[in-house]
């Protein structure tokens, strides 16, 4: 299997579980399978055990499994993803993996499971795409774009997804949620985090929107076809709810504002974008605009330090998982500063407003 990710590992200690009992709900879940099964861990992803399964026919499959330990509230629900991936790959054209199989049953593996097809690809986990020609730097990009406009403009409703997430006030409910989450997970005092928690529910703008929101939408979440500058499946659907539009937007462009030292491998801030053939952000706006029929994206500034806040608020739980000892990945314990260097941002951004 020469087309294997160089992502795997052995699978890890703490996430050890019974394979035979997992080969024998496949056989009598999952579509074409036939084993013996085999099982190697995917590193990376903060949110949810990932792992490649081998049949020994040559089919590969996807897991993603709940994390051990003691969880967060609300987190880790696999059951949803499960859903979204179900009803999206049944019912639109936004690319996602086939979902074969959940597993809610404790017996088999322990925690919450579901299967899903395994598609080879490129995980282009840096947003600078070092290999990558500028031309098809710009054309992935442009690809990210329309997929997550396609997201935005499926009908929830009709896709059996009305009961996805509450409609209305996302934005308040997560600013909510996520300072409960930030407070439960501190492990310091930061100032930034502080003010924003107070600022940001007093300037919510204007039009309230309901879309299918996935949460995490970035290039790293995505797999790009083998060969063509085009993305095949959008990944990791954690935090998938019903949800503002924008918020998900600029979530996705958060990449524009980083250097190095946020993320893996940092963003395009001080980059020539025109020399890397990357849109500039008002450009990459522009486009979704017209994909989804709008004229124009106000409040942005709002919307950024928002996703700044919400994301400041997910890596201090990963840090925290980390030094619990439960994370998902080895990692993990190397998020710590990134979280007030997110609030800072995200404060420095809006704090002129205030």
């Amino acid at each position: 299997m020469t087309d294997l990710p160089d992502n795997l590992t052995p699978v890890r200690p703490a996430h050890v579980f019974d394979e035979a009992k997992l080969a024998a709900f496949m056989k009598d879940h999952v579509e074409g399978y036939n084993g013996p099964l085999t099982v190697l861990q995917f590193e990376g992803g903060q949110s949810n055990p990932t792992f490649l399964l081998n049949d020994g026919g040559g089919r590969r499959y996807v897991l993603r499994k709940k994390p051990p330990g003691k969880l967060l509230p609300s987190a880790h629900q696999v059951d949803r993803e499960y859903k979204v991936i179900k009803a999206l790959g049944d019912h639109t054209d936004v690319p996602v993996p086939k979902a074969y199989a959940l597993c809610q049953d404790p017996g088999v593996i322990g925690v919450d499971f579901y299967i899903m097809e395994f598609l080879p690809g490129r995980i282009l986990a840096d947003p600078l795409m070092p290999d990558i020609s500028p031309a098809d730097r710009g054309k992935i990009l442009d690809s990210l774009n329309d997929v997550l406009a396609r997201l935005h403009n499926v009908d929830h409703k009709a896709v059996g997804l009305g009961d996805f997430g509450r409609e209305g006030q996302y934005i308040a409910r997560q600013i909510a949620r996520w300072t409960s989450q930030y407070d439960l997970a501190r492990t310091e005092d930061i100032e930034s985090m502080e003010q924003l928690k107070k600022w940001l529910p007093a300037n919510i703008p204007p039009g309230d929107e309901t879309r299918i929101s996935h949460g995490d939408y970035r290039l790293g979440n995505t797999i790009v076809h083998p060969t063509e500058p085009r993305v095949i499946a959008v990944l990791d659907w954690e935090l998938s709810t019903l949800g503002h539009p924008l918020a998900d937007l600029a979530y996705n462009c958060m990449t524009y504002h980083f250097g190095p030292g946020y993320g893996a491998t940092g963003g395009y801030a001080g980059k020539d974008l025109k020399a890397l053939g990357v849109p500039s952000e008002q450009d990459y706006l522009a486009a979704y605009a017209r994909r989804t029929g709008r004229k124009d994206i106000p409040h942005w500034d709002f919307y950024m330090a928002f996703s700044l806040f919400r994301l400041a608020g997910i890596v201090q739980g990963v840090y925290k998982r980390g030094l619990d000892g439960n994370a998902s990945s080895t990692t993990a314990t190397k998020y710590g500063n990134r979280a007030r260097g997110m609030a800072d941002m995200a404060w420095n951004l809006v704090k002129h407003r205030a």
